[in-house]
């Protein structure tokens, strides 16, 4: 009994960087989603804009803005999953240690895919940042 308390104790240990990933996740969530609500309430704006005045001009920011929104969409898709196969790490690691199975290779599979989804959300929240910039310089009124 005392060895299955010991296992136990050595997953809680492990579990806690793995905790502190989800909440860094959970903040990269929270930023994505406030880029997306800016974008899309720009987005408004420029249509409202283009119906009063009849721009043509405005056809190419809306383009680009719902470039941008599909970039953070994807990259939100990315960290949520991310975040779920993290929490799919610490279940494992929990019922291997509770079920006396050897489930290394497949809580460090999940992790390596978790970390790939971080990875290409973080690409694609740098894509989004680079099409705002740029697009920036060159819509100014």
């Amino acid at each position: 009994m005392e060895t299955h308390l010991t296992d136990i104790t050595r997953v809680i240990q492990l579990a806690v960087a793995p905790v502190f990933l989800l909440t860094a996740i959970a903040t990269m969530i929270n930023a994505l989603n406030v880029r997306l609500g800016r974008i899309v309430d720009r987005r408004r704006v420029v249509q409202e804009r283009a119906e009063r005045l009849a721009a043509a001009a405005a056809d190419g920011e809306i383009r680009m803005l719902m470039r941008r929104s599909a970039l953070v969409y994807y990259a939100i898709f990315c960290a949520v999953l991310s975040a779920l196969l993290v929490c799919m790490v610490v279940a494992g690691a929990f019922l291997g240690a509770l079920l006396g199975v050897d489930l290394a290779r497949s809580v460090a599979a999940l992790f390596i895919a978790a970390m790939l989804a971080m990875i290409a959300a973080l690409g694609l929240f740098l894509r989004e940042v680079f099409l705002a910039v740029r697009s920036g310089t060159h819509n100014q009124p």
